[in-house]
């Protein structure tokens, strides 16, 4: 009996993904164990293995194709002593199976756009789909125009609403609004590509990953839903710097700032477990451990992998481990628990020489600290100027569950960790 591969599930909130490559071609044989295929996910691209054995017999949805619903079928895999079975077959041996569904079963998904093709309906699939099938630009021009696509006829191939639909039905709109006083205005934002071609400018479309999608939606919101304010603080870092040197000479390791930056984080909230929540509406999540997200730049956006118990792991442990995290968030390799939960945020970019910044909490988190460069300044000292390495720090903070005189706690419990390190290699 031929079996259908779909597209799993790879997270707890993985609603849909995108098929980045296929590992094994129709034909192929199959074991279990083997890697079928690449699914993009809104943080990392992951390899999906086989479950069962047999024979690819076909691939449903082709490379590339995105926005796939779990549980969506991907291909059909065929046992082995079925040679000679058809797709036709297949498809009808399946339908059987799944009580006469034939319609969850299709070469070519109506769930699944690929790149540089559209899908196509017949009138009567279109007709028992929830599904609105409309030009990219036809539903950018309707979402800037607020009307909507479903009282818009379409008259692009078979029923397909275009631009020219979109236009026709805000005339119709206009003509038929009764006349009332004007509403205020609400911004929408500029659209830059129509700016763009407005004004001749030059430019090259870079297509948004699914990552930097979720990253734009996620932080847009975090900003607009989540009450920041920032406390910033100096902390000195010479004797951290001087320590570090030791360390690294004495065990070889290359122990970086950021490395001890994580470690303090981690035993700040473990003193201060009232930073170390997150905000509901009916109660605030406090968490037992101090699980530290440490914000890393790849070529598809921003990830925070996780480092897990920060406060039970010394210096070399969290090296090593933020080194793995870090090369394996940049090829996109993370596990989903690798990347997900976490209470706290360290986002540095002093490695660049940015000398102080304020992040966007990430939610559901309340903390993010911000770390700039450490620099030489001149600061007093018992009514003397001296020079001492300074690196200023930025706590942003969600108000709903983190009060202005908690945030103060963290970070005075924070700077002499930095400030006096020794307790950090204990």
């Amino acid at each position: 009996m031929p079996t259908q591969i779909l597209m799993p599930a790879l997270s707890p909130t993985m609603t849909e993904g995108n098929l980045a490559k296929w590992h094994k071609k129709e034909g192929d044989t199959v074991k279990a164990g083997q890697v079928l295929a690449e699914i993009e996910t809104d943080k990392a691209t992951m390899e999906v293995e086989a479950v069962d054995e047999g024979r690819i017999l076909k691939i449903l949805i082709p490379d590339g194709a995105q926005g796939i619903k779990v549980n969506t079928p991907i291909a059909i895999l065929a046992e082995e002593g079925e040679e000679g079975l058809t797709v036709g077959a297949a498809l009808a041996a399946l339908a059987k199976k799944t009580g006469g569904a034939s319609s969850s079963v299709t070469p070519a998904s109506p769930s699944v756009s690929s790149a540089g093709k559209e899908p196509v309906l017949s009138r009567a699939q279109e007709s028992s789909s929830s599904r609105i099938f409309a030009s990219p630009l036809a539903k950018r021009i309707a979402e800037q125009m607020g009307i909507d696509l479903k009282a818009v006829c379409g008259t692009g191939p078979n029923g397909r609403i275009v631009r020219a639909d979109v236009e026709s039905a805000r005339s119709t709109k206009k003509s038929t609004a009764p006349s009332r006083s004007p509403a205020p205005a609400v911004a929408q934002g500029i659209d830059a590509r129509d700016y763009a071609d407005k004004l001749g400018m030059a430019y090259d479309a870079v297509p948004n990953s699914m990552v930097r999608k979720v990253i734009a939606r996620r932080l847009t919101e975090s900003k607009q839903l989540v009450p920041h304010f920032y406390l910033s603080i100096d902390v000195e870092i010479d004797e951290l710097l001087a320590l570090r040197k030791q360390v690294n000479e004495v065990s070889g390791a290359k122990i970086s700032v950021n490395d001890c930056v994580i470690r303090a984080v981690a035993l700040a909230m473990m003193k201060v477990p009232t930073a170390n929540v997150s905000w509901t509406d009916d109660a605030i999540l406090q968490y037992r451990d101090a699980d530290v997200s440490v914000a890393v730049a790849t070529p598809n956006g921003l990830i925070t992998p996780l480092i897990k118990k920060a406060d039970t792991k010394n210096l070399a442990q969290i090296s090593a481990e933020m080194k793995d995290l870090a090369a394996r968030a940049r090829d996109g390799k993370l596990r989903p628990e690798e990347f997900q939960g976490g209470g706290f945020t360290v986002s540095n970019l002093g490695m660049y020489g940015v000398r102080d910044f304020a992040a966007i909490i990430n939610p559901p988190q309340s903390c993010i600290l911000a770390v700039g460069a450490g620099e030489q300044r001149a600061v007093v000292k018992n009514g003397q100027i001296v020079v001492a390495t300074v690196m200023t720090c930025t706590l942003s903070v969600d108000h709903r569950a983190v009060d202005g005189a908690v945030g103060a706690e963290f970070l005075a419990a924070f700077k002499p960790l930095i400030e006096k390190p020794y307790s950090l290699v204990a």
